[in-house]
């Protein structure tokens, strides 16, 4: 009988956690080696307050865990998704995304059910796992261990062999083996850094998302419950100049994340006061009925997130695989914009991606390479869909505070797409919505929804017969107008429209 492979697994975030959940079942011996320590409890309150993690910069943002990590988890592992409900963590069903007028008519499908997110505070969906993952019993996790190096042999020029780690434990060097070296580690890992000093080609590629994200944490008072979303305006929305959104959590708390462009200067310098942030979500009718006085408590300050980077990265040549028995996952290795809500799926498919690999091929150079083509084909198509809309983002942002600016008849023809064809008609028609979302939770490509002629049809329909016979399909205005919401916070609202207009005219 053959001995089960070791697999050390750099990182006991989500990321580390989903290779462990993904890898358990074949029987293969798993090491979690994780810088930070244990959670100070095994309570979603105490965790969040008090667990202390270094290497998650963005651990109390908002998050929301997609559709395609749920249908991962409940395939292998489907007690993990009873003990995330018993501990608060939500289900939000396709049922619950559909507008009023879509609800009226709405019958299951099948499928529906595989549209359905996961919602909890980040720090809750983690323990939980962590508990869970450490309950199987050919997984450990060695926490308060910080990996300095790979250990690394040269097989020929630009390709390594990695067999282990080293680490510092208890003050000292110690050499860890493993048959496999997995890092997810995160955005500040640094091993891949490691192989490009050593030889191996590094392909990369980043660009900023232009936008930073700011969130506060909620908690219903006494005796409420959440404002019910068919009686409200919508609790997310995009003014431009900010976007917003609820995001609800475990046990009666919830957040609220503003996301503000990079180059909004005035806004996002003040909206790290507590009570800036607190008014302006006064002031948006979506988010009002969650934070009034009556409604919530806040629970945190507000978490600011700044510096995002898309990136992706490729290990070696497509001929020449750069390193032998090491594999990049999460945001090591692709970082998107939190905006999407995908990082953790991403991590998820990727853990995925390498059982299906290890399972199937046992010849190193050729796991290498089969892992990089199925994570290009896993993932880069939502990968570049997200880079367009992110850049064409930052250019309506930067457009807006341009003095006088007109934009061309081709960029209003393709807002006028967005805007007014493709969203109302998803509001409207209830199978468009079903289509788009599945590409939205990555089990189908992202574009395939659109290119089908039928829904195209509907889209350029809706599109045509103008905002007066779709009146009642438009949501109600999600926040007033940038400078009514500047004059409102106290805060200047033309400083930047200033800033930004002379250094237009001084490019032009």
């Amino acid at each position: 009988m053959q001995t089960p492979e070791t697999v050390l697994v750099i990182g006991a975030g989500i990321a580390g956690l989903c290779t462990a959940l993904s890898l358990a079942p074949t029987g293969r011996s798993i090491t979690l080696i994780e810088r930070d320590g244990d959670p100070p409890a095994n309570d979603p309150d105490t965790a969040f307050r008090d667990w202390r993690r270094t290497g998650v910069s963005h651990l109390r943002q908002s998050h929301a865990f997609l559709a395609r990590l749920r249908n991962i988890i409940k395939a292998d592992h489907p007690i993990l998704l009873e003990r995330l409900a018993a501990n608060g963590v939500r289900d939000l069903t396709f049922a619950n995304m559909l507008t009023p007028h879509q609800q009226k008519t709405y019958v299951e499908a099948p499928g529906d059910g595989e549209l359905t997110i996961i919602t909890s505070r980040r720090t809750t969906l983690e323990l939980i796992m962590r508990d869970y993952v450490l309950s199987l019993p050919n997984v450990s996790l060695r926490s308060g261990v910080l990996v300095k190096k790979l250990r690394t042999t040269r097989l020929s020029e630009g390709v390594l062999r990695v067999d282990g780690v080293i680490v510092e434990a208890d003050g000292a060097a110690v050499e860890i083996s493993g048959d496999v070296i997995v890092d997810a580690s995160g955005k500040s890992g640094f091993t891949i850094e490691q192989l490009a000093e050593e030889g191996v080609a590094i392909k990369e590629e980043s660009e900023s998302a232009g936008i930073l994200y700011f969130t506060r944490h909620y908690r219903m008072r006494a005796g409420r419950s959440e404002p019910d979303r068919n009686e409200n305006p919508p609790a997310s929305g995009d003014l431009g100049y900010l976007k917003f959104g609820v995001f609800p959590g475990d046990n009666g708390n919830f957040s609220i994340t503003i996301a503000v462009p990079e180059i909004e200067i005035e806004l996002r310098k003040s909206i790290l006061d507590p009570n800036i942030f607190h008014n302006i979500t006064l002031l948006l009718p979506g988010l009002r009925p969650w934070t009034n006085e009556t409604q919530a408590e806040a629970t945190s300050k507000v978490y600011a997130m700044g510096n995002l980077q898309s990136r992706w990265r490729e290990i070696g040549d497509a001929d020449k695989p750069g390193a032998l028995g090491y594999f990049a996952l999460g945001d090591t290795l692709v970082r998107t914009n939190p905006l999407y809500g995908r990082g953790c799926s991403f991590a998820a498919v990727g853990a995925d991606t390498l059982r299906r690999v290890l399972d199937g091929e046992r010849d190193p150079a050729e796991r290498a390479k089969q892992y990089q083509t199925q994570i290009r084909a896993e993932l880069r198509p939502y990968y570049e869909n997200m880079l367009k809309q992110d850049r064409s983002a930052i250019k309506r942002a930067e457009q807006a505070l341009i003095e006088h600016h007109k934009p061309r008849l081709k960029a209003r023809l393709m807002l006028g797409f967005i805007e007014d064809g493709v969203r109302i008609a998803a509001r409207k028609d209830t199978k468009l919505l079903r289509d788009a979302m599945r590409g939205f939770h990555m089990l189908e490509h992202p574009d395939k929804w659109l290119g089908k002629p039928q829904n195209l049809a509907k889209v350029l329909y809706t599109w045509a017969r103008g905002k007066k016979h779709n009146a009642a399909h438009y949501p109600p205005e999600p926040g007033p107008c940038r400078i009514d919401m500047m004059s409102a916070l106290a805060l200047d609202p033309r400083a930047d429209i200033v800033r930004v207009s002379e250094a237009h005219r001084l490019a032009a």
